[in-house]
């Protein structure tokens, strides 16, 4: 269509500039719907009742995020056991780091060579028991003195018995008036100097090493002791005994030449050792209360396996008067009974004893100082530290609940947690497997897992 007036030409340009843009504008319109999609729907529409539904049920899922229902198998994978909340007694104690360690004077014996000789035996295997008084080693006596000793002693006796029986026939003859009284004096003098004589010799061949048994036996034989024979001690009067030595080390060999006094055989007595405690110098107050008191501690030990065994109760023996001034440790001892776990004997009759306690084995003490009354106490695996938070996990039917505790006091076994009614009496709590139970929440949660938690 041509147009051929200017007003209406101008007219005619208008209409199709706005009709151009309305088009375009629809097309802009439609494709910011497509790409905004549902995000402009509320702000169009208004909020709707379902917008509303999550939040008023918010205070439920606050409370359902720390509850957690466990399986029977993940109640076995973590080892879970429970504790009973029940109020009791509780001594606060303080550990202090320790030893066994073995009596001075008394666990390690040197048996020695009571004379000059050869050693011509040597009965025990190193690690063998022996029992006291049992056979050890065998010396050739190479003393001269000794030799010349038995031979005295032997001369004597055999001098004594024919003056006895000369003695015996004189009194007889002058009864009757035969002999003189003067010459049965005699005799009965000359038998005292050779009684005197035999007390001499027994006295000095026991001082040159030999036992009282052993001259007995010389006696008996009327013959020359060339070997001696060396056996484990015997108990002293009011002594008590608990088991038997145990051969540590042999010092010598069979045909070694050995001097009066020179060690052959390191014997143990292990029956009864020391715990040997260090304590710090603050504790010694507490340290001489309790010794004074004869307070019962406890003893820890660290046995096979990476597991610890409770001795109890001791009392301390004495607490030394000195402090040690490189480690300033105060050091005391409490008396240790050990006991034998194993005893073998082998085809030949050698017994070889292995002991429960030993030198050297690390130990802890606890020693109380402060008794509280009805408390609230618990395992400390039941008490799980997340910060300057402590939680516990209290089963409720099939499942567990978080609950936030106040922890008055805690070591490395029980913890105490205040009684502000948060627990009860009879309430189930995760024992063992509790931070297991934590970390499981945490990841239900959302929360992941922060392995920077404290468990103890």
């Amino acid at each position: 269509m041509r147009v051929s007036n200017p007003k209406k030409r101008l007219m005619f340009v208008l209409l199709i500039v706005v009709l151009s843009a309305a088009i375009a504008g629809s097309v802009l319109s439609r494709s910011q719907n497509k790409w905004l999609g549902e995000s402009w729907i509320p702000w169009t529409r208004g909020e709707t009742h379902e917008d509303h539904a999550p939040h008023s049920n918010h205070d439920d899922h606050e409370h359902d995020e720390w509850v957690i229902e466990l399986s029977e198998q993940a109640r076995k994978n973590i080892g879970l056991s429970l504790v009973s909340v029940a109020p009791r007694d509780f001594s606060r104690t303080i550990t202090i780091p320790g030893v066994v360690a073995e009596r001075p004077g008394r666990t390690l014996i040197t048996v020695s060579a009571p004379l000059r000789g050869i050693v011509t035996q040597l009965t025990p295997l190193a690690g063998e028991a022996i029992s006291p008084g049992g056979h050890l080693a065998e010396l050739r006596i190479m003393h001269h003195e000794l030799a010349d000793l038995q031979r005295s002693l032997l001369s004597a006796i055999e001098r004594r018995e024919v003056v006895q029986r000369e003695v015996s026939r004189l009194e007889e003859v002058a009864a009757s008036g035969v002999v003189a009284g003067k010459t049965v004096l005699e005799r009965q003098y000359e038998l005292q100097t050779l009684d005197a004589s035999i007390r001499t010799d027994r006295q000095a061949l026991v001082l040159h090493g030999l036992t009282p048994e052993q001259v007995d036996q010389i006696v008996a034989q009327r013959q020359l002791l060339s070997t001696v024979e060396i056996r484990a001690p015997e108990l002293a009067p009011g002594e008590h005994y608990l088991g038997d030595y145990h051969v540590v080390e042999l010092l010598v060999r069979p045909g070694e030449h050995v001097e009066a006094g020179s060690p052959l055989l390191l014997l143990a007595d292990h029956c009864e050792l020391y715990v040997q405690g260090r304590a710090f110098e603050h504790d010694a107050v507490a340290l001489h209360r309790a010794a004074e008191k004869e307070v019962a501690v406890r003893v820890l030990i660290q046995e096979g396996g990476g597991e610890r065994s409770e001795v109890s109760p001791l009392k301390i023996l004495y607490v030394e008067n000195l402090i040690d001034q490189d480690s300033r440790a105060l050091r005391f001892y409490i008396p240790l009974p050990n006991k034998v776990v194993r005893d073998h004997q082998t085809e030949d009759g050698r017994r070889f004893h292995a002991w429960r306690f030993k030198p050297g084995q690390r130990v802890e003490i606890e020693i109380p100082v402060e008794q509280w009354e009805n408390r609230l106490v618990l395992p400390v695996d039941a008490v799980v530290q997340e910060g300057v938070h402590w939680f516990v996990y209290q089963q409720v039917d099939d499942h567990f609940e978080r609950k936030e505790v106040h922890v008055e006091h805690r070591d490395h076994r029980w913890a105490v947690v205040a009684a502000d009614g948060t627990l009860t009496s009879g309430d189930l709590l995760a024992a063992k497997g509790a931070y297991q139970i934590h970390l499981a929440l945490k990841q239900q949660s959302g929360d992941g897992v922060d392995h920077d938690h404290h468990h103890h």
